[in-house]
């Protein structure tokens, strides 16, 4: 028997250390090559971790809660494997690392070429790819025989719960599905969504048997998801806000927040950026009625089904289209390390977007973003929010980004003077849209209007600059017919 340690490695570019948040297994466990087996923070985000072994887990060396140092053993795993495999559990042979390569377990990097299949793995992947080793699975747990019938008959599909049958945790539907040995009956719940739904649901761990379904076919949508989540979120507020500390003994009405990961990065970043670069902040109101209006048009348009829209992606292509009349503002300040200093201008728009997670704030970008349609634009920004929330957000998105929105208004914030993201030169504020009175062809009209404000690097960008810049944000939203010119 071979008892294998494996050590933090750096799953980032410069990582030093990172806290152990959750083990995903546990001793006497069988893991397969590329097995999560844990969640890991780091400055940037929550990442998993996946196994270079294969074999039995012998020992956790790191609680969870704890920050250790790369480089550091976290777990140790035994090659020998327990449990006796049924067929359906043997894995086939994989394609494995030609003779001559490295036997150490390589992190995120494909193998130059395979050899034949059978062979035995010589350089296990880990992070991406199949697995490399064929291993045994964790036994399985079979049903009670009492819940075993033969040629039980079928049933019929169920319809979704009420919202009155899911309050009062009423099973959906009876599983009959046929085994080798007869049938499985027992209670499950059968949901009706569609699988980028699931795949949200499974992000934001939400049971969807716990979900009210409100689609026209009895199905949960990502709208049901929002509600369910918002829901769930006011009452962990509401748990764990200030009147909850009532009745307590005075010692115990102060509560200490360690300042780690996520939001002591942030800190650090935000305190540079805010005594390194000279920021000046303008600002303009906006009458973004034609812009609803464009919005109303693309959630009903067939193109648009099924992916969520919202102002937020007309600015986003309005920021886009502006910095591209004003390139300037898609740059960095950078010193070297002679004393010089340069000023990096970027042809490519990496659009990154501010996001309040329960981990801190977070500002993921969207690669070239000046690249995709408004549609690809949309997919794009529904697949970054869903991550944030998630906690799934990888150090790769929040690296490398050239300008940053923050949409305070979905906060129900007119306006604000955000610091700017380190690295870049200017950051837009999207204030809430609220109808507000109007001076419209000398009339006073109910209007659309929200308030954009902008910070920007003074060292780079000045005063007519940001002005420019501003102003054609604000036209593209006052017209979102410019997009087509």
């Amino acid at each position: 028997m071979t008892l294998n340690k494996f050590n933090l490695p750096d799953v980032g570019e410069g990582l030093t250390e990172a806290e152990i948040v959750s083990w995903k297994v546990k001793p006497g466990d069988t893991v397969a090559i590329n097995d999560v087996i844990c969640e890991i923070e780091t400055a940037k985000s929550i990442v998993e971790l996946p196994s270079p072994f294969a074999g039995t887990v012998t020992e956790l060396l790191v609680e969870e809660g704890v920050t250790v140092d790369v480089g550091t053993a976290i777990i140790s795993v035994s090659d020998e494997v327990s449990g006796d495999p049924t067929p359906a559990d043997v894995r086939a042979p994989q394609a494995t690392v030609a003779s001559g390569a490295s036997t150490q377990p390589l992190y995120g990097t494909l193998p130059a070429d395979a050899g034949e299949a059978g062979e035995t793995s010589a350089a296990p992947l880990v992070g991406s790819g199949p697995k490399a080793d064929a291993v045994k699975r964790r036994p399985r747990k079979t049903a009670p025989s009492a819940a075993m019938t033969v040629n039980a008959p079928e049933v019929e599909p169920v319809q979704p719960r009420t919202p009155a049958e899911v309050s009062a945790g009423a099973p959906s539907a009876v599983d009959t599905r046929p085994t080798l040995g007869g049938t499985i009956t027992g209670l499950v719940n059968r949901v009706l969504a569609k699988p980028p739904v699931r795949k949200i649901a499974r992000d934001l761990g939400i049971d969807l048997a716990d979900v009210v379904a409100t689609g026209s076919r009895g199905e949960v949508t990502r709208e049901d998801l929002v509600s369910y989540q918002a829901q769930r979120d006011a009452e962990l507020d509401k748990a764990d806000g200030f009147w909850g500390a009532a009745g307590k003994p005075q010692d115990q009405r102060v509560e200490s927040i360690p300042v780690k990961g996520v939001r002591k990065a942030t800190a650090k970043a935000m305190v540079e950026s805010a005594f390194a670069a000279p920021h000046v902040s303008i600002f303009v109101d906006v009458d973004a009625s034609r812009t609803m209006e464009f919005v109303k048009r693309l959630k009903a348009s067939r193109d648009f089904e099924g992916i969520k829209v919202s102002p937020l992606l007309i600015l986003a292509k309005a920021v886009i289209w502006a910095a591209a009349r004003n390139p300037s503002v898609n740059a960095a300040w950078v010193d070297n390390e002679d004393g010089s200093a340069e000023i990096q201008v970027k042809h490519f728009m990496n659009l990154g977007i501010a996001a309040a997670t329960p981990r801190g704030l977070m500002v993921p970008n969207i690669k070239n973003a000046q690249d995709l349609s408004l549609k690809e634009l949309a997919l794009a920004l529904n697949d970054l929010a869903t991550t944030a929330r998630a906690g799934k957000t990888q150090p790769a998105q929040m690296q490398g980004g050239t300008l940053t929105i923050t949409n305070i208004g979905a906060l129900g914030i007119d306006t604000g003077t955000p610091i700017i993201n380190p690295g870049e030169v200017a950051i837009v504020a999207f204030g809430t849209i609220k109808q507000k009175p109007w001076v419209l062809d000398g009339e006073v009209i109910p209007r659309w209007i929200t308030t954009l404000g902008g910070s920007f690097d003074h060292r780079v960008v000045d005063g007519d600059l940001s002005a420019r810049f501003m102003a054609d944000v604000a036209a593209i939203l006052e017209e979102p017919a410019l997009l087509l010119d």
